[in-house]
């Protein structure tokens, strides 16, 4: 495959952004839901008079800077903004608690934050953070009460006698950190080059052909590497624009956002998908005697399939042509659902470590693997350590130029998952004969059977989500036997159980019924070695990272 961008020299985010501004200037770039977009020129403005501001309020090379924001046009500004002149951005993500957001300045040594309304109290809230600087994020603007006076006097002194340079960086050099919310617990500071960042996206090429025609609606956080980098600094290669939603992305909003925008692009998490083909397709399925029955035969079943397919294109507003999955696994039975309604999804798997891409599918061979995250995006080798000689199964090891710096402040760890240049996943899983990578779970999370087999507990909550009324499940070890904590849909299962007719007493029991024929009939789905031995429902929602995964750690010993 011809590599389209060997002109280009020094892997840099100024580089690339430089470059677009030159090839897409009049475009529209970035806006929120039914707003103007400003064009590329526009925007290569805005970030120049950013980084005027941050130069002159004493924000230097290497200087660490927090990113607290919704999504939002100027987003977007100010991560470029700080790369742009070799200073360090720490994007943190929205839904981290006010104590691990001051965590994560502190830990950083963060000098200066950009922050939106929504967050400013937790930034007024600590008296402790030895921020210099606070910009509102929404007018680019000092605010002024809550930045370090003695320090803004003395930098306006120093920086009046001396000329603004900015510092051009090198693709070696430090771009950003990203603080991870893992399953495991503790959140770590991931160092990303320059070239770590760019290089992944320059990589899109293999899998997608993007124009810049294209138009994005980006309902992921920013400060996660999946949509930072695929959501923002692809389009940006492109000359894409993006959209933004100012409301939460509930599914009256997200509707409305679908029919003004009309997306050709988007990015979502398995989750997303997975409770629209539940309430939108399954369900309608379910709600007719013989649709329910002929859903069951393949023949009739594709057919419908097809048909859904063609309505939900038509939801998402008649024009989407990519609909890229990542963060976590997409349940098999939503992927078959998505391949027989020949709906133009990829999905993706990457880590924070990697900038994130790994593997994928390709929309342009349109070459689909059911249970496989596809082949590796170019430039990257992965490779699978201590492979079992029967399965072929093992730890997937990477190596690219997206591989990170290393974790911030950390080199113990950094050296655990580095090795001679690759880096050790934690994931375990194996290639195919035509180069197909398939992900069996986390190693961390490996249950390892009675007569020594492993059992993937990802693999046995695919099968137990399958029901409509299950939300959510998580299957773990417990006095040497496999149970499954279920998280029901408690509209469903009111509808299911007539509540509003029903004693408690009556409901309790038809659940704990439901739950037992619903274990009977995972159990004959899945390995004599892997079965469950009790369904415990699991009445609060479990806690979740920001990609909608399970924190494990929290339930599991």
């Amino acid at each position: 495959m011809n590599y389209p961008y060997e002109n280009l020299e020094n892997f840099t985010l100024p580089k690339l952004f430089d470059r677009s501004v030159k090839l897409y200037g009049e475009d529209p770039s970035f806006a929120k839901v039914g707003q103007e977009p400003m064009s590329y020129n526009q925007l290569n403005k805005t970030v120049q008079r950013t980084v005027q501001l941050l130069q002159k309020s004493g924000i230097f090379k290497g200087d660490k800077v927090v990113l607290l924001s919704e999504n939002m046009p100027n987003w977007a500004v100010a991560y470029f903004s700080v790369t742009y002149f070799n200073a360090v951005i720490v994007p943190v993500l929205p839904d981290f608690h006010p104590s691990d957001v001051h965590h994560i300045i502190r830990h950083s040594e963060a000098k200066a934050i950009f922050v939106s309304d929504k967050f400013l109290a937790t930034v007024e809230d600590a008296n402790d953070l030895d921020l210099q600087l606070v910009i509102n994020i929404e007018t680019l603007e000092i605010i002024e009460e809550i930045s370090n006076k003695s320090y803004m006097s003395q930098i306006k002194q120093k920086i009046s006698k001396s000329p603004m340079k900015i510092t051009e960086p090198k693709e070696d050099d430090l771009a950003a950190i990203i603080y991870t919310s893992g399953t495991t617990g503790h959140s770590k500071g991931v160092m990303l080059s320059h070239k770590n960042l760019v290089t992944n996206a320059l990589s899109s090429f293999s899998k997608i052909q993007i124009l810049k025609s294209d138009v994005w609606l980006s309902i992921l956080p920013l400060a996660h590497t999946l949509e930072c980098t695929v959501g923002l600094i692809v389009p940006i290669l492109h000359g894409s624009s993006v959209y933004y939603i100012d409301k939460a992305p509930t599914p009256s909003v997200l509707l409305k956002a679908f029919s003004v925008v009309r997306p050709t692009m988007m990015l979502s998490v398995p989750l997303i998908m997975e409770k629209i083909y539940k309430s939108k397709v399954l369900s309608k399925f379910n709600s007719s005697f013989i649709l329910k029955h002929l859903y069951k035969i393949p023949f009739f079943r594709k057919i419908l399939n097809r048909v859904a397919g063609k309505k939900l294109i038509e939801t998402f507003g008649g024009r989407v042509r990519f609909f890229g999955i990542g963060g976590a696994a997409l349940s098999p039975f939503v992927e078959r659902f998505l391949i027989e309604a020949e709906f133009p999804y990829i999905i993706g798997y990457g880590l924070t470590e990697t900038a994130p891409l790994i593997a994928g599918g390709s929309i342009i061979d349109g070459i689909v693997k059911v249970k496989s995250t596809g082949t590796p995006f170019y430039g990257v080798t992965v490779k699978i350590k201590g492979k079992d000689p029967i399965t072929g199964e093992g730890e997937i090891i990477v190596k690219s130029p997206s591989v990170m710096l290393g974790y911030y402040k950390d080199e113990e760890k950094s050296k655990e998952v580095m090795e001679d240049g690759w880096l050790l996943t934690g994931d375990l899983g194996y290639m195919d004969e035509d180069g197909f990578l398939f992900i069996s779970g986390r190693s961390k999370n490996v249950i390892i059977g009675a007569g020594g087999e492993n059992i993937y507990p990802e693999q046995i909550e695919a099968v137990i989500n399958q029901n409509e009324a299950v939300l959510d499940s998580l299957v773990m070890e417990q006095d040497s036997k496999l149970i499954a904590r279920v998280h029901l849909d408690y509209e469903m299962i009111d509808e299911m159980f007539h509540a509003n007719k029903t004693t408690d007493d009556k409901v309790k029991k038809d659940i704990e019924n439901f739950l037992e024929e619903t274990r009977v009939e995972v159990n004959s789905q899945i390995a004599s070695f892997s079965r469950i031995q009790k369904f415990v429902e699991q009445i609060e929602p479990f806690i979740k990272t920001p990609t909608k995964k399970i924190k494990r750690y929290l339930y599991v010993e």
